[in-house]
């Protein structure tokens, strides 16, 4: 007697990565979203990039090419010494942020039909176990 043997399954919800360029000024997205969070909850720069796996000088210049992209920064700085030192998301910072998390949160939202429709559709015998 054979046993059946189900397909494996198919992979967890689709997943949204929202990029929203603005021409020769630059471009926000889930990377630079996702350091400034971190930035924000671990007042590092360093600490922030190193959760996310990312080197801390790669880091350092995704916050200098987002201070460079607005006309105020989006994160200060404080050199270390004595108290140490660290970073802060400013107001336009936060500001930012709290728009490209609306954007993502709307588009996630607007799109999960048409996602779940393609979902559907695909094979699950490519599936990866």
């Amino acid at each position: 007697m054979s046993k059946a043997v189900s397909p494996p399954p198919l992979p967890s919800a689709p997943r949204f990565r929202l990029r929203v360029h603005f021409g020769a000024l630059g471009m926000i997205g889930p990377g630079k979203a996702d350091l400034l969070d971190g930035i924000a909850r671990t007042g590092s720069i360093a600490a922030a990039g190193r959760d996310m796996g990312m080197s801390y000088k790669r880091a350092w210049q995704l916050v200098e090419t987002m201070n460079a992209m607005f006309r105020d920064p989006l994160v200060l700085r404080s050199r270390g010494g004595a108290k140490g030192g660290g970073a802060q998301i400013t107001p336009t910072g936060q500001t930012v942020l709290a728009h490209y998390r609306a954007m993502e949160a709307a588009a996630i939202a607007a799109s999960q039909a048409d996602a779940s429709a393609i979902e559907a559709l695909l094979n699950p015998n490519l599936a990866e176990t």
